[in-house]
């Protein structure tokens, strides 16, 4: 695996080694385990997870894959990912195509309940990896909440959360993972929907319904320019650290005095007015620019046309579009710029939906 140079300033430099190992190794269990009382159940159980969009990070000084954190801002959109798990008597059967991962989590789960049993995982995605959509993130609470629930739930919805933080990985070759980068906004707004707002240490600060009755378009324009890998960890630990130091202060106050306050009144309009501020600040402007300036031309073009809410999710280069417009109406606005409307759907305010199916 390579080293990484991580500079935040002229007197921050640091190297980072990606280190990559085999799933179920260097377990973080956060001071999750314990001896809890597990009572598995019979039948299979389903969960259906909200894919995320992910406005911002509110600090990308404060995380790394060493450290999950960073704080940020998101939403559950109603775009889903499938998770069914079976408790047996011995190893792990996955079906899946990113089956590492998996196993990564499946032997954390193991590790900090004390489950001495096997699982049978199957699991299936909303299909738009890569594209700022948070597979990885939700396809792993989707999973996290499956096993909880199999064993008889021992563990609260929040410490599922901070036990996937703290052992999010991504494949690399081989089979084998190394940590990734996470923020906690996906699995958050996936458990409990609406839009969330996080805090550092993966740390839930608000939550709010978002959106009610308004429609999600998403667009996601072609791009050459990788969002995975070492090209993510050059934007992300490089140029996104370096103006966040300056515009960090600025983004959260955005959010605390203006954000927040326009969420509880649902006031879309200025929701949007905000998070195109942030499109232009700190670590936002380095993840959009990554793809060039062609996806400023875009959202600029959609926001002149009167468009309520424009946002590139993470690190792109899917576009969200948030308004009480009909679609034939926006899909003509994004011929106009040169896209088209991929996704159709609404932001999902319940959050994951979990049921046990009983062995007939």
């Amino acid at each position: 695996m390579p080293t990484m140079k991580i500079r935040g300033g002229d007197l921050d430099l640091v190297e980072y080694e990606f280190t990559s190992f085999s799933p179920g190794e260097h377990i973080r269990p956060r001071g999750l385990q314990k001896d809890y009382r597990l009572a598995p159940v019979s039948g299979t159980v389903v969960v259906e997870a909200p894919a995320r969009i992910h406005l911002t990070v509110l600090d990308m000084n404060r995380f790394s894959p060493d450290r999950p954190g960073g704080g940020g801002i998101g939403f559950a959109i109603s775009v889903y990912c499938t998770a069914e798990v079976e408790c047996t008597v011995s190893g792990l059967e996955i079906d899946y195509s990113r089956e590492p991962i998996l196993r990564h989590f499946a032997e954390a789960f193991r590790q900090v309940v004390g489950y001495k049993g096997g699982f049978k995982i199957r699991a299936r995605d909303h299909r738009y990896e890569h594209v700022g959509l948070g597979s990885t993130s939700t396809i792993l609470i989707a999973v996290a909440n499956a096993l909880n629930t199999a064993v008889g739930s021992p563990l609260s919805p929040d410490e599922l959360r901070i036990l996937l933080g703290c052992n999010f990985v991504e494949e690399t070759v081989g089979g084998s993972v190394a940590f990734g980068f996470e923020t906690g906004v996906g699995p958050a707004a996936s458990t409990y929907g609406g839009m969330a707002v996080m805090g550092d240490e993966l740390t839930l600060v608000y939550r709010h319904p978002f959106a009610e009755g308004k429609q999600v378009y998403i667009a996601i324009p072609a791009t050459d320019v990788s969002s995975a890998g070492e090209k993510e960890f050059d934007l992300l630990m490089n140029k996104a650290r370096t103006l966040d130091y300056r515009d960090r202060e600025l983004k959260s106050y955005l959010i605390l005095m203006d954000l927040i306050p326009a969420l509880e009144r649902g006031d879309l309009e200025k929701i949007g007015d905000v998070i195109w501020e942030i499109e232009f600040r700190g670590s936002k402007r380095a993840e959009v620019e990554h793809h060039g300036f062609e996806i400023y031309r875009y959202m600029a073009a959609l926001r002149d046309a009167g468009l309520e809410f424009v946002g590139m999710s993470s690190v792109g280069p899917s576009i969200a579009v948030v308004t009480a417009r009909p679609e034939e109406e926006v899909a003509e606005i994004l011929a106009e710029a040169g896209l088209r409307v991929a996704i159709a759907t609404t932001v999902d305010n319940e959050g994951l939906k979990i049921r046990v199916e009983e062995k007939a």
